[in-house]
């Protein structure tokens, strides 16, 4: 049986949950390799600030890849900015301000809302057995 991760807002290939938009899921999946498969997208920003960059995680069967942004909009990828292999933890969250990640050194704040998600990449990457199984396995 398959694990999944429900969510309210849609899922891809295999019943992964995606709380973004297909639109910015499209977007994201034209920026990456070939039969890379997309698991989870959130958005992030780098900080501290003045030098505030923003990010969408994707992460993939193959690979977190790290995708900035246009300059005044957060859901148009404009580059590749780093990829990792997808054993390269997300977590653990850090609670303060806002929840926080660590990637290669670099400190990414994430949205209240995807914290669940950052959670579960890291699950299905490390502790696949602690998702719950999908409950509907046919369709």
């Amino acid at each position: 049986m398959r694990a999944s991760v429900p969510t309210s807002a849609g899922c891809v290939e295999g019943a992964i949950a995606m709380p973004v938009s297909a639109t910015i899921r499209e977007r994201c999946r034209a920026m990456l390799g070939p039969g890379e498969d997309i698991r989870y997208v959130f958005p992030a920003v780098a900080l501290p600030p003045p030098a505030m960059i923003s990010f969408l995680v994707v992460v993939t069967n193959r690979s977190v890849t790290l995708l900035s942004t246009k300059m005044l909009t957060r859901d148009e990828p404009s580059r590749v900015w780093a990829r990792y292999p997808r054993r390269t933890r997300l977590g653990p969250l850090e609670f303060g301000s806002g929840p926080k990640i660590e990637i290669d050194g670099m400190t990414l704040e994430v949205d209240d809302e995807y914290a669940a998600v950052v959670a579960a990449a890291d699950a299905e990457a490390f502790s696949p057995g602690d998702l719950p199984r999908d409950p509907l396995p046919d369709l």
